[in-house]
């Protein structure tokens, strides 16, 4: 007979979350679970379904095999335990408990643990970057469970110890002279059990929330620059103490500058004629504009430095520079006269040759012993 697909018997769709998926595991497995089914045949079968679907989609490796190929693809690695016939998935699953994989701690009841860290994703402009701002973030984050003041249990009742491992939260597996520990897979590590579970929490113990929190932003913070907000992340569990929230910034692209490390960048069109008559020009920085002196005969790509005038560093009091580079634009939408005085004006430039134009003479003498060099090798392969 065809098993039934895992994301069915955990009432899941595919595309289901970590969370969601852990969520739903947790309610199933109380409702079919032997201690409160008893000489209940059905019910201790759909909790071995129950377990063995989560078993297999809680493992990334295997979720991702059984998505790609079904039950095919995960034969043999799930449900089997360690004695029962399992192959390197088998061993697997107790070496990640072991040495922390998919949380298997094994503290015994009543251990604490420590929070999840988060991580926020903060998008500032270069602005607010540079002189430092304060936000308001709005944050999805797990807290105990005032019901139940994070016990998981129901008011009334209490967890009780688990019978698989005495609650320990681990037990001792041995195959011949090999023997290791992993986490008990009655009560997954608590070392307790909940036959009648909070209603607000779902017997997690903890509930989601949202916050808001208000970040100080320093001057000078960076893309890939984080800020660490103590005890602000998930709540902790069996009153351990709550993980971090870790605030990543992200800069926003600018529409004049770009930013590298404490220097800023930027483009400047000119006229043809300001910058082979010289002239000054006023360029915008963060602080507000400057004047720019451009020497006659500037050329194009030229960049000038503006010292002082880029970012001050987050980790020290030096200040990065603007960095400015010269674009010759060309004209458009010339009228008639402007056309004429230009072709005025080139003929005159022709006929200073050289002494006017000393890069165009030169790449053109380069491009021809290009071609002098290209045909005479011709010419010797035709002789040859």
């Amino acid at each position: 007979m065809s098993k039934q697909c895992y994301y069915e018997i955990l009432s899941v769709q595919k595309n289901c979350s970590e969370g969601e998926l852990k969520k739903s595991y947790r309610r199933m497995a109380m409702k079919f679970h032997p201690d409160r089914n008893p000489d209940n045949e059905e019910a201790e079968h759909k909790f071995k379904e129950v377990k063995e679907a989560y078993e297999i989609l809680s493992d990334s490796q295997k979720r991702a095999a059984y998505d790609q190929f079904g039950h095919a693809g995960v034969d043999g690695s799930g449900g089997a335990g360690f004695g029962g016939g399992a192959g390197f998935g088998g061993f697997g699953d107790i070496f990640e408990d072991i040495f922390g994989g998919r949380g298997g701690q094994g503290g015994g009841a009543n251990a604490a643990y420590r929070g999840s860290d988060m991580q926020y994703n903060l998008e500032l402009t270069l602005e607010e970057a540079v002189f430092g701002t304060t936000v308001d973030i709005r944050i999805p984050t797990k807290k105990t469970c005032a019901a139940c003041d994070g016990s998981g249990a129901k008011e009334g009742s209490t967890p009780e110890t688990c019978g698989t491992c005495q609650g320990q939260g681990q037990v001792r597996i041995q195959q011949g002279f090999f023997a290791v520990q992993q986490t008990c897979p009655h009560c997954q590590g608590a070392g307790t059990t909940i036959s009648d579970p909070c209603d607000t929490c779902d017997g997690e113990g903890r509930v989601e929330e949202n916050k808001t929190l208000e970040v100080k932003i320093p001057e000078g913070v960076d893309t890939g620059d984080r800020i660490r907000l103590s005890g602000e992340g998930e709540a902790g569990i069996n009153g351990g103490p709550a993980g971090d929230l870790y605030v990543q910034m992200h800069l926003k692209d600018h529409a004049l500058f770009s930013r590298d490390a404490n220097n800023l960048h930027c483009v400047m069109p000119v006229r043809f004629s300001q910058v082979a008559l010289g002239g000054t020009i006023k360029v915008p920085t963060l602080s507000g504009e400057v004047n720019l002196k451009i020497p006659p005969e500037t050329q194009t790509g030229k960049v000038f430095r503006l010292r002082g005038k880029g970012v001050k560093s987050v980790r020290s009091s030096s200040v990065g520079d603007l960095l400015c580079k010269i674009e010759v634009e060309t004209p458009i939408n010339l009228t008639s006269k402007q056309k004429k005085l230009l072709e005025q004006f080139e003929a005159a430039l022709a006929k200073g040759g050289e002494k006017h134009s000393p890069q165009q003479h030169g790449w053109g003498d380069k491009a021809r012993s290009f071609f002098d060099n290209v045909k005479d090798w011709f010419d010797a392969e035709k002789e040859g």
